[in-house]
């Protein structure tokens, strides 16, 4: 069975992650991470999410990616060991000097980061018969290389289909290090290349704003493909992302896949874009999947931004009178049709009558994010559920 794995930021976004059909999620701990400024987990939150993702008979993966130089290796014996008794699940690491203490001195398991930029059999054979049980590709490689790759290894293969794609060559950039001093391998990235650059023509400036940024990954037509080629894991990216976008994409994509291992072959993949489109998201393509990305894969006039207010509150908790307790997100106010996003089933659909604050006063806007509300629904809905504007 293809595990469908997904990013973690926090411990609620861990929870979402899981709830809304992840096998696994991977995360970042406070030492010898990428994305430092994710909401990096603590020794005591990464059991919490180890005996929340047990309990559920899932699992969690914890990245040791940075590429070290020697004095960001002190302390990483403790550390690795801490992460054993903590029962992690794998680390996901890059660094033969993190791969070598770990096989050694602990009985983690050890997935290969894309940051070694695996995209060959002797590669993969190499890092497998040193003991690394799962090797994450690089994402420059096609469908079609998978297929051969995978027949020729006993490794686990991990593939990437849905996140931000690094304009640079497996994600090893020096360009942010070199404009800001912050070290993309040492987990500073200031994603100096999706910033707006003025592009000079022979001493003429161009009036449109150039940027080095590709489109973010978007693998839905590709996972049956992966998924026959007897992949172990697709991975979702965007430990950065929120709780909204991690739910609405980890739910597409596990939709995706039942259908597909069910049936045979999915009847209609415009249901699964247009899901994903509801979530804050920059334009998307294929990558590499289809071969050597064109013009057309990246994003040189902008940022492709498509900002999303459609989501507009987390339930957290409901009565027996189906009176909604809700963190809101998004401005909202009586009168508008509300769509319910749930872990399970279809989406529902109901006119927004009763609004009020956290003191119960009745209320016609709810105007300020991160505030507690309450509405009445004309039915029961679960905790962790999303409510959204619904489509015009």
């Amino acid at each position: 069975m293809v595990e469908l794995l997904a990013p973690a930021g926090d411990l609620e976004k861990l929870k979402t992650a899981l709830i809304y059909g992840a096998d696994a999620v991977f995360l970042g701990g406070q030492n010898f991470s990428l994305r430092a400024r994710a909401s990096n987990f603590s020794v005591d939150d990464i059991k919490e999410a180890g005996e929340f993702a047990h309990n559920l008979g899932k699992k969690i993966y914890v990245t040791t990616n940075i590429i070290p130089h020697e004095e960001d290796l002190e302390g990483l014996i403790p550390y690795l060991k801490a992460l054993e008794n903590a029962k992690v699940d794998a680390i996901i690491t890059a660094s033969p000097s993190i791969i070598t203490a770990a096989l050694e001195n602990t009985s983690l398991e050890v997935h290969l980061s894309t940051q070694q930029s695996a995209m060959n059999v002797n590669t993969v054979n190499f890092w497998y018969n040193k003991g690394v049980k799962r090797i994450v590709l690089a994402r420059e490689l096609t469908l079609g290389e998978i297929d051969v790759l995978k027949t020729q290894t006993e490794a686990d293969i991990e593939v990437f289909i849905h996140g931000g794609m690094c304009m640079s060559y497996s994600g090893r950039c020096s360009l942010s290090d070199n404009m800001t001093g912050r070290d993309a391998n040492r987990g500073g990235c200031a994603h100096s290349c999706r910033w707006a650059y003025t592009l000079t023509v022979d001493g003429k400036e161009n009036e449109q704003a150039f940027s080095m940024s590709s489109k973010d990954l978007q693998a839905l037509k590709q996972t049956v493909r992966l998924i026959d080629s007897g992949v172990a894991s697709l991975k979702i990216e965007g430990r950065m992302k929120s709780q909204h976008y991690i739910a609405t994409v980890v739910k597409a994509y596990r939709m995706l896949i039942d259908e597909y291992l069910e049936a045979g072959k999915v009847a209609n993949y415009e249901v699964y874009e247009n899901l994903i489109s509801k979530a804050e998201n920059r334009e998307t393509s294929f990558g590499y999947l289809e071969g050597l990305p064109g013009l057309e894969q990246q994003l040189y006039a902008g940022q492709g931004e498509k900002p999303n207010q459609g989501f507009i509150g987390l339930v957290l908790e409901s009565d027996k009178e189906n009176l909604i307790k809700i963190e809101q997100r998004n401005y909202f106010q009586l009168g508008e049709e509300i769509e319910v996003f749930s872990p399970k089933g279809t989406e529902r659909y109901f006119i927004l009558d009763k609004l009020y604050d956290e003191e119960l006063n009745e209320i016609e806007i709810a105007r300020h994010p991160k505030q507690t509300v309450y509405i009445k629904a004309p039915f029961k809905i679960e905790p962790y559920s999303m409510l959204r504007k619904k489509d015009d």
